[in-house]
């Protein structure tokens, strides 16, 4: 894997969290593809709910590919969820590369329940490790990229890429604490972007549909293909995107959310207003809230949502 200067990421350095498997490790082989030095990050867990004694095997694994095809990577085998240990990640990549260009954050578990079935520790336990896991990540990528800005007197170039989902567009009846962080990253998607923004960096979040051991349940109705065709469900489909924004034609994208699976990309606008209503005197009473909004939803269809799998294109086979 030479790395000519043609390749949009030649000379700029990556951290990917989570990226031993599945999602994170598609992306990390795909900045490594396009020319960046890479940080591979796993905590290497067995257990998608985050059980299981933790291992270097899956991140050593990505690094050994990555430069197998001529590429440049290290492992680093923190959990992104304390606070030292995704300082230790960023410092790994300055060490190593002399700077940070990049960030993508995508570690993440599953704990799912009802809500009324679940307990305090599956709800803090996947909160603290999706949402807190990427506040953790990017306050440090962002200390360096503002210091490098001040010391240079101008913008510097720097690119996050956060992990949000459609359980948080559309809902997820046993997944309240994964859809509950899933929209915690997309505002601090939207709060970083503006807070970033001057320093030259951006910020932007996908919502992925890919079928990896996280989401094998999930897509367990969809079957892949038998023709030698690669499954729409692949992870592959969605690390071009990834690398897309990482790169500087991306300069233009900021605070953006964009669902992508199986060859579509579909940029999700911010909620609007659906109807307004004006009280005809100085505050609303019962009544007149009653006479305005109850006629509006009985003419709407019975829990109205985001129809994520009617815009995806998805079929079960």
């Amino acid at each position: 894997m030479s790395h000519p200067l043609s390749l949009p990421l030649d000379g700029l350095s990556a951290i990917v969290t989570g990226a031993g498997r599945g999602l994170g490790r598609a992306e990390a082989l795909e900045l490594a593809r396009l020319g960046a030095s890479v940080v591979v990050n796993d905590y290497g867990q067995a257990g998608r709910d985050g059980s299981g004694e933790a291992s270097a095997a899956p991140a050593q694994e990505v690094v050994e590919e990555i430069r197998a095809a001529g590429g440049r990577a290290v492992a680093h085998l923190g959990d992104v969820s304390d606070h030292e240990q995704a300082r230790s990640l960023v410092e790994l990549a300055v060490d190593t590369y002399g700077k940070l260009d990049i960030l993508v954050n995508n570690a993440g578990i599953l704990r799912d329940r009802m809500i009324f079935s679940m307990t305090e520790d599956e709800w803090d336990s996947v909160i603290r490790v999706h949402l807190k896991g990427h506040f953790n990540t990017t306050h440090f990528a962002a200390v360096h990229w503002r210091a490098r800005s001040k010391e240079s007197g101008g913008p510097v170039y720097g690119r996050i890429v956060n992990t949000s989902s459609e359980a948080f567009l559309a809902g997820s009846a046993g997944q309240p604490n994964y859809a509950a962080a899933k929209g915690g990253i997309v505002g601090l998607t939207t709060s970083t972007a503006l807070a970033l923004a001057k320093y030259g960096v951006t910020t932007n979040a996908i919502c992925p549909r890919a079928r990896t051991r996280m989401t094998e349940d999930v897509f367990a109705g969809f079957q892949e293909p038998e023709d030698g065709r690669l499954d729409p469900l692949a992870p592959e489909h969605v690390s071009p995107l990834v690398g897309y924004l990482a790169s500087p034609a991306a300069a233009g994208v900021n605070g953006q959310l964009l669902v992508v699976h199986g060859g579509m990309v579909a940029i999700a606008e911010r909620p609007k207003v659906a109807a307004k209503f004006d009280s005809s005197k100085e505050a609303f009473t019962f009544d007149e809230l009653d006479e305005l909004l109850s006629p509006y939803y009985a003419d709407r269809p019975p829990n109205e949502t985001f129809a994520a799998a009617e815009v995806l294109g998805l079929k079960r086979g």
